[in-house]
């Protein structure tokens, strides 16, 4: 029974976790937007976070009980941040930083989608109908958003950016489906220690050939872009990343990548405040289309529990 009651007060902890965590990556878009490009580059804004996460990580790793694990655990981490976290966040920022944050928030909300096909092409999940049709509708939503919308003073390059952002949640889906397999066998800290070592190498690597361009470190300070960006390095990067584990270890993977609606509630509602986007109708079907796919794929994954297949 103590045993029962534990997992349950894991279980609402997790939940609170991903809400909190992905509350802060909605603002996150909002906030890249408005510091990119001008204020720093998107390659430069993925060396800034990956950089400031690792060493943040490893400082408070510090203070966190000791973990075990093995050294193909640790190299297969820093593996999955080299390629996994670099690579989504590559795609995302320079995605973001030619498209806007709802739309960019409607790709992220395709995730659900992606680790359920990365389920059915490597570790065999059953497919049926209403799974396929699931995956079409969102498919669909996907393609009207690439499709319909226009390059403006919101999206200087909307297809390009589009396209980007749709990598961007595939990447994010891998990240989320092999770090759940790995946290069986990791600490919190070792995973996110390691991964982000990773991220960092690798965007070190990029900026040495890219170079680093950030306006907002110059001199003199401006104030309000240097705050959004410790916003967007201690909040949406740390924190959030700080948070994700939890879900990952007591909640499914899907119902972890399902709470990526909540940044497009936060990232849609806080663009039209701002004015970093306007109303669009084929938006607005583009997210039913797609929040009905993700909804048809859980209602058939429930069935198969049920059924006990």
């Amino acid at each position: 029974m103590n045993e029962i009651v534990y997992m349950e007060n894991k279980k609402v902890e997790a939940n609170i976790s991903m809400v909190i965590s992905k509350v802060f990556s909605g603002l996150n878009m909002n906030a890249l937007k408005y510091l990119l490009p001008f204020w720093m580059t998107p390659l430069t804004g993925v060396t800034i976070r990956c950089v400031f996460a690792a060493i943040a990580f490893w400082i408070i790793g510090l203070f966190a009980k000791p973990e075990t694990s093995s050294a193909k655990d640790k190299f297969l981490l820093f593996l999955l941040g080299a390629l996994g976290i670099y690579g989504f966040m590559f795609f995302y920022l320079v995605g973001l930083s030619k498209t806007t944050p709802v739309s960019s928030s409607i790709f992220s909300s395709l995730q659900p989608i992606w680790v359920f096909l990365i389920a059915v092409l490597f570790f065999k999940e059953r497919i049926t109908s209403l799974k396929v049709l699931g995956i079409l509708v969102g498919f669909g939503g996907a393609l009207l958003c690439i499709f319909t919308q226009k390059s403006d003073g919101y999206a200087s390059d909307a297809f390009m950016g589009n396209m980007l952002c749709l990598v961007s949640s595939l990447a994010y889906a891998i990240y989320l489906v092999v770090s759940n397999r790995i946290l069986k066998s990791v600490g919190v800290f070792t995973m996110l220690r390691y991964t982000f070592s990773g991220a960092a190498f690798s965007s070190l690597i990029v900026t040495a050939f890219t170079g680093f361009d950030a306006q907002v470190l110059s001199a003199p300070i401006h104030w309000q872009p240097f705050l959004l960006l410790l916003f967007v390095l201690i909040f949406p990067t740390v924190i959030s990343y700080l948070l994700i584990p939890i879900g990952l270890k007591y909640l499914k993977t899907t119902l972890v990548a399902i709470y990526g609606y909540l940044i497009l509630i936060v990232a849609t509602v806080v663009s039209l405040l701002v004015g970093q986007d306007k109303f669009r109708w084929s938006q607005m079907i583009a997210i039913l289309l797609i929040c009905v796919s993700v909804y048809l794929v859980e209602v058939a994954e429930s069935r198969d529990k049920s059924s006990g297949k």
